[in-house]
């Protein structure tokens, strides 16, 4: 899954044109209200206890799960002619939900509540501008890679600790 995140990441910029296919095209500025970042400092991440952890981990893939569905709609639109980006985008998806179903096995494992599914989008502007719409692409391309690599160390911090 890790793997795959970069490779998605850089279909999508591709397929975008300019600014976003530029060599070196980063703006890790850019974010969305409706999607948690997955940045915190190290310290607080180590702090965090299980529940903590795992809840934002569940919360955030519950919220990439959707957004990766819009920007799977909004690349429809913009390029149709996209199989592999559209295929790598349903992938992911899929994968984020199927992270969702075991971390779900794992917190019940553990014996720790899980949060109930939530509408995270909310409203959407479907009139939303096609750069718009390639900026909210990036973002939740960006943050499924970034949570990806978080939720790998979660995990692992888990099965160090449980497996012992």
């Amino acid at each position: 899954m890790q793997k795959n995140t970069s490779a998605l990441l850089q279909t999508y910029l591709q397929h975008q044109g300019s600014p976003f296919s530029d060599p070196g095209f980063s703006a890790p500025e850019l974010q969305l209200s409706t999607l948690p970042s997955a940045a915190v400092s190290f310290k607080t991440w180590h702090a965090m206890e299980d529940a903590e952890r795992l809840s934002r981990a569940q919360g955030a893939f519950l919220a990439l799960t959707q957004h990766l569905q819009l920007v799977g709609d909004d690349q429809s639109y913009l390029n149709p002619g996209s199989p592999i980006l559209l295929a790598q985008l349903g992938a992911a998806r899929l994968r984020a939900q199927g992270l969702l179903g075991n971390m779900a096995a794992i917190m019940t494992a553990l014996g720790l509540p899980i949060p109930p599914e939530e509408d995270t989008l909310g409203f959407v502007p479907f009139g939303a501008s096609a750069f718009e719409r390639k900026c909210r692409g990036y973002i939740v391309t960006r943050e499924y890679g970034h949570w990806t690599d978080r939720a790998v160390r979660d995990l692992a911090l888990l099965k160090a600790k449980y497996s012992a």
